[in-house]
């Protein structure tokens, strides 16, 4: 094939969508795809027919501002905020609603009440096990991970056998209509400890490719009758962590996803599609989709700067312990979202208007705290 001509297909816009591709490029399409295998990197990792699933990695451009805040060590101020909207997006995705009131009790440490903060508590316990870097991804743990955050929740008729570590059924992923129906149950034991076998593998891939790759198959191999959407995005950020990259829990990526929502889903739809072309599993979709959408979005959470002027004004005694808990609240409750002084009173509920607004106007000053004005009022957020 023509060097331009293949360049001018892979360089289209749409051109991980072949059936476009194959209307727009049709008397050169068939040999363009088989110009393409050429360049597929193999994965270790089986499709329901048993070949080898494959991805292109000359088109996965990841931010290196991503790299670097993913790398850089965060506040434990952070990981409650992060906790609360992971929880409430990863679960939104599935168009389960916890209200936010329920997360941050939660949070908070109080006991569970009723059925949506029992959930909400196992969702909480399943983000501190794989926070853990001495948890390992074994096949062991990823039951106990799924017992933890979703088995104690499931209808009877989707409970496990005794003995058996995933689903013992066929399963169906329903919308409209049938969208996917997961492989044989019969294969899924010898799938997932392939999986776990990959996940634990040093290979040339890099990392943050590696979890997408990871979380797809979760999806595509649907290991479990309910919650898979759920745990392989866990497992994504279960995996981060293990390779070092800490500041992953200090970044609620559901919220990224449940924002492109629609994008998520046709990045699968999308490599389904494409099989028909070319009788390969093609991850690179899904890749591209959360590059662009999660990865390449993420921002520092609090530039350094910030933490240093923090310092600076606590070892020269400028700031009140009254502040310093006000300070420490604003940045576990509000991370980096703006806030009204009125808001604010109302969520730590232990100091007097006149306090907060004081605080507010002080920090302002200080370079810690930014205004933004608006018509009828001033709201506050984090400096970045």
């Amino acid at each position: 094939m023509e060097i331009t001509k293949f360049l001018e297909i892979l360089h289209d816009k749409k051109f991980m969508d072949y059936r476009k591709m194959s209307n727009k490029y049709s008397d050169t399409f068939q040999e363009y795809l088989d110009t393409l295998s050429m360049f597929y990197k193999k994965l270790p990792l089986e499709d329901a027919q048993g070949n080898f699933m494959v991805f292109l990695e000359e088109p996965l451009k990841i931010q290196t501002s991503t790299l670097r805040t993913l790398f850089q060590n965060q506040s434990d101020l952070y990981s409650k905020k992060s906790l609360e909207t992971e929880i409430i997006a990863t679960s939104a995705i599935e168009n389960i609603d916890f209200s936010r009131d329920s997360v941050r009790s939660i949070l908070s440490g109080q006991a569970s009440k009723n059925e949506e903060e029992k959930r909400v508590e196992g969702l909480k316990k399943g983000l501190e096990f794989i926070s853990d870097p001495g948890n390992k991804i074994t096949e062991e743990n990823l039951y106990k991970l799924y017992k933890m955050v979703i088995g104690k929740y499931l209808d009877e008729e989707n409970q496990f056998k005794e003995g058996n570590l995933y689903r013992h059924d066929s399963v169906y992923v329903v919308g409209t209509k049938v969208e996917h129906t997961g492989i044989s149950y019969k294969q899924v034991p010898s799938y997932m400890k392939s999986l776990v076998g990959y996940i634990n593998q040093k290979d040339d891939i890099q990392d943050l490719i590696k979890a997408c790759i990871i979380h797809f198959y979760i999806a595509y191999v649907h290991p479990w009758f309910d919650g898979n959407g759920r745990m392989a995005r866990l497992v994504h950020l279960w995996f981060l962590v293990q390779r070092g990259y800490q500041s992953v829990l200090f970044i609620p990526f559901s919220s990224f996803i449940e924002k492109t929502r629609k994008q998520y889903y046709d990045a699968y739809q999308t490599i389904a599609d494409n099989y028909r072309y070319t009788h390969k599993i093609d991850v690179t979709p899904f890749l591209l989709y959360y590059i662009n959408n999660v990865y390449n979005k993420i921002e520092q959470p609090l530039q350094e700067a910030t933490f240093s002027v923090y310092r600076s004004v606590l070892d020269h005694k400028k700031i009140t312990n009254k502040e310093d808990k006000l300070w420490k609240f604003v940045l576990s409750y509000f991370g980096t979202e703006e806030f009204s002084t009125k808001e604010l009173e109302n969520a730590y509920g232990d100091a007097a208007y006149a306090t907060i607004r004081s605080f507010v106007l002080k920090f302002t000053d200080l370079g810690l705290l930014t205004a933004i004005s608006y018509t009828t009022k001033n709201k506050y957020r984090v400096k970045r």
